[in-house]
């Protein structure tokens, strides 16, 4: 290990240890003091701290530039559990660094700084520092450190009283890293010494100090390594346990682990960038202006390299995850997940352009687009989920929008009742029994009945439609009429049949039972009535239910079925029998049965939607709303489709196993204890194979695309072009690009179509744009006779054309005039060739294909090709 005063040296191109004397002149440290006194880092006690994480684990705050807020991630639900605004931050950059016991913010456009208080979902404070870049916050646990980039000062905080732990540690100006790696080390890279050191944070005091007093003991710098020459350009990526430091100047990775310093170089011909972290033992280094990827493995050397589809080099750095390295292109918001191998296994198209952040937390990988709604959790099985940050029914939702007031009610025609339906009356002794069907209420409910007749006058419940009218006398006849009465009045009255009291009554049946019938009939039996001398001619029947009393109908017969529907559903029932004579007289009411519940079969399931499952072939979707259960609890659907029946107890499913491309009728019937309702149908139809149609094709020398529509058959299609001879390419399910091909060859292109039924294919041919190159002799200098231009003079051979990538005489096939136009095809390294043209020294071991006698080569020193003499626009043979 290597300490402040003992630096390690790093590799054998430079073994001498350097001095690690502070250099940078003054660093003013009261501003990046003040600056964190004003930073509100007391978000929690640390025994709040402590409950927060069991609250929060598993979680990511994800910032949303449009809605000035944060919303936190719930990783396992991939659901936003909390929103939270930002005063004065729309559409700005926002630097979000997090623990799960602390959370600060950064606002790159004003520079403001803010603290969140995670116990109670607070901005507790807010300071403003310089605009931009250049100083940022690290966390770890309860370790809070601010990097000054610019200055080369890190300091360590007190969250407890944002209070400096003791003193800063400086560095030269112009430090770049500043993040945590696994183990708790801060890590800072040095590019004017090319050096990596790593710091750990001070024990903090028993008790805080004051506010802008130092306190505790300081951080240290624990380790220093050799990872470059002095002034290179170094990027940092935090380990597991360590550091990545790639070295863009010379091409080159370097990881430093357990006091082992490793350098890889890499191939590549542009300028890399890693993440901020790495999650693994796999370091990837993404290079964007090539859209590549190289892996560096765990003991080092570049384990492999892949591509990432697409164009242009906005790619987001490539982040390790769970076995996977995922890439995201900002200028489409696609995502790209390879595997191990570097195979690309998930391409998940985004929904806007723009800034996209990966960052791996709590087991989870978290996608953000901090410019629109949208973000993304990959668990570590892969499951991509999708997440609406915009959620209203959390914590800090928006309110549901104020509902346009409801236009007024149109007012029902409303009137006085009309007159009651079926008024009879029964005589009994010095009495009178008077029933009738309820009246039509036309609009306004009613509110009462009133019966008058024989010198009296009842009023009597909407609810109560049987009444006994006493006081009469015996073998005098009465007429009883009734009459509805609403809000707007009384309606017309309807009159009885005339009835005459009489001694001579019947008994009433002594007994009565009743029975609930799955056909939604209630069955009321009674025993025969004694009629004391007279024949019995009917029976009236009464229902009785809380607050209700009604007649029910009449029956010559000792049983009277109750009509389905008659009665309510799932309502308590019990009833009352009169026996009426011929005479006309009626007996006194029965004892009361026993209480039923009428039900029948279940409603028809409402509202059945039947959809296409777009990634599963041979399956469609179903959903409903319940059925009316009608007395009897629904106990479960069933749910035919294909002549296939299944039963389920949702009120949803999915159905598997159709074929491709059908159209299939879904019929869903709810079951009770009465049996099946009726049913209800929907029509789906199940993904097919897609079909392609090739609206058209062009090319280049060394590109061809295709263009093309794609009926994706109601599910989800990716779509490749390939021809023989060629990597396949994959792209927008339109148009398709190919490039690196060969000029002035006839090609024939497949553009497939894939989804969860299969695939659909279809050809296209399609010849690149032959490309030419102008054989070329230099003419010597002025006043010569370039000799060696001319065939035919001895010695001298001019354009030479070879059936191999050298000057051999033996493979030689012939030569090119100086001004020949001849076809070129691709080019091959070979041996150096250098010639004067133009005055130029034109040297380089590329050879390039052309058509002369057959498929030969020429030095490309030798031939200038058309449209700018580029070899790289050529195919490598």
């Amino acid at each position: 290990m290597a300490t402040i005063d003992d630096a390690v040296s790093t590799g054998p191109d430079n073994p001498r240890p350097r001095s690690r004397r502070l250099r940078g002149g003054l660093v003013t440290i009261g501003t990046v003091a003040a600056l964190l006194a004003a930073m509100g880092l007391t978000v929690l006690g640390l025994g709040a701290a402590d409950n927060a994480v069991a609250s929060y684990d598993a979680s990511s705050w994800l910032w949303s530039a449009a809605r000035s807020e944060l919303a936190r991630v719930n990783g396992v639900t991939a659901r936003v559990d909390t929103r939270t605004e930002v005063p004065g931050a729309r559409r700005h950059p926002m630097q979000v660094t997090q623990t799960d016991r602390l959370l600060v913010l950064r606002d790159l456009n004003t520079g403001q700084v803010s603290s969140l208080d995670l116990a109670t979902l607070q901005i507790t404070a807010t300071t403003r520092t310089t605009p931009g870049l250049g100083v940022n916050v690290a966390l770890h646990e309860d370790a809070a450190f601010v990097v000054d980039a610019v200055q080369g000062v890190v300091r360590q905080l007190d969250p407890r009283s944002l209070s400096p732990v003791g003193e800063p540690i400086r560095y030269p100006p112009g430090i770049t890293g500043g993040s945590f790696d696994g183990t708790g080390r801060l890590w800072i890279a040095v590019p004017s010494e090319g050096t990596v050191s790593a710091i750990t944070a001070g024990a903090l005091p028993a008790k805080p100090a004051s506010p802008g007093a130092a306190g505790g003991l300081s951080p240290k710098q624990v380790e220093t390594y050799d990872v470059a020459e002095p002034s290179h350009e170094l990027v940092v990526s935090t380990l597991d346990d360590g550091v990545a430091v790639l070295d863009r100047t010379a091409g080159a990775l370097v990881t430093v682990q357990q006091g082992t310093v490793r350098p890889t170089k890499l191939t590549m011909a542009s300028p890399g960038a890693l993440p901020a972290r790495t999650s693994g033992p796999k370091v990837p280094v993404t290079l964007p202006g090539e859209r590549r990827v190289l892996v560096v493995g765990e003991a080092g050397g570049e384990e492999r390299a892949f591509a990432v589809p697409g164009t242009g080099d906005r790619l987001s750095p490539a982040v390790a995850w769970a076995g996977r390295f995922y890439c995201a292109d900002e200028a489409t918001g696609t995502l790209y997940a390879f595997d191990a191998d570097g195979k690309l296994v998930d391409t998940v198209k985004g929904k806007a352009t723009g800034p996209l952040e990966l960052e791996v937390r709590e087991n989870h990988l978290f996608i953000n687009a901090p410019d629109s709604s949208t973000a993304r959790v990959v668990d570590d099985k892969h499951q991509v989920r999708e997440v609406n940050k915009y959620a209203n029914d959390v914590l800090g939702g928006d309110p549901p929008p104020v509902a346009p007031p409801p236009p007024p009610p149109k007012k029902p025609r409303v009137g006085k009742p009309s007159a009651p339906r079926s008024v009879t009356a029964a005589a009994g002794n010095a009495q009178a029994r008077v029933s009738w069907r309820p009246a039509t209420a036309n609009g306004a409910e009613i509110t009462k009945y009133v019966v008058e007749g024989a010198g009296q006058k009842r009023e009597v419940g909407a609810n109560q439609r049987a009444v006994e009218i006493t006081g009469l006398t015996n073998g005098e006849t009465y007429r009883f009429s009734v009459h509805a009465v609403n809000a707007k009045g009384a309606g017309p009255s309807r009159t009885s049949n005339p009835v005459t009291p009489t001694a001579a009554v019947p008994d009433p049946p002594a007994s009565v039972t009743a029975q609930e019938r799955p056909d939604g009939t209630v069955l009321v039996r009674w025993p025969a009535a004694n009629g004391q001398g007279n024949t019995i001619a009917k029976y009236a029947v009464t229902a009785t239910s809380a607050g209700t009393n009604a007649p029910v109908g009449e029956s010559t017969k000792t049983e009277l079925v109750v009509p389905a529907g008659e009665l309510e559903y799932g309502t308590q029932y019990a009833f009352t029998v009169v026996s009426v004579n011929d005479k006309g007289a009626g007996s006194a009411a029965s004892p009361v049965s026993n209480t039923v519940v009428p039900f029948a079969a279940p409603g028809r399931p409402g509202e059945l939607r039947a959809s296409t499952v777009a990634n599963q072939p041979g399956t469609v979707s179903v959903q409903w709303a319940p059925a009316e259960p009608n007395g009897r609890p629904v106990t479960t659907y069933q749910v035919e489709v294909g002549g296939r029946t299944s039963e389920v107890t949702d009120t949803r499913t999915t159905l598997t196993g159709l074929g491709n491309g059908q159209n299939v009728t879904v019929k869903v019937k709810a079951v009770n204890e009465a049996g099946a309702g009726p049913e209800a149908t929907a029509t789906a139809r199940t993904v097919a194979e897609p079909r392609v149609t090739v609206t058209g094709s062009s090319a280049t020398a060394t590109a061809a695309t295709v263009t093309f529509t794609v009926d994706a058959g109601g599910g989800q299609a990716t779509c490749t072009l390939t021809t023989p001879g060629e990597p396949a390419k994959s792209g927008a399910c339109s148009s398709i690009t190919m490039s690196g091909l060969t000029p002035g060859t006839a090609y024939t292109f497949t553009v497939t179509a894939s989804n969860a039924a299969g695939k659909g294919s279809v050809t296209r041919p399609q010849s690149t744009d032959a490309l030419y190159g102008i054989a070329t002799c230099h003419n010597g200098a002025e006043g010569e006779t370039a000799t060696y231009c001319d065939k035919d003079v001895s010695g001298r051979n001019g354009n030479e054309i070879f059936s191999v990538t050298r000057q051999d005489n033996n493979r030689q096939v012939g030569w090119a005039k100086p001004g020949t136009r001849l076809k070129a095809y691709c080019k091959k390294s070979g041996e150096e060739v250098y010639a004067y043209i133009y005055n130029n020294d034109k040297r380089s071991t590329w050879w390039v294909q052309v058509d002369y006698e057959g498929k030969n080569y020429i030095p490309w020193a030798w031939l200038n090709l058309e449209g700018g003499d580029n070899i790289n626009v050529l195919p490598t043979c």
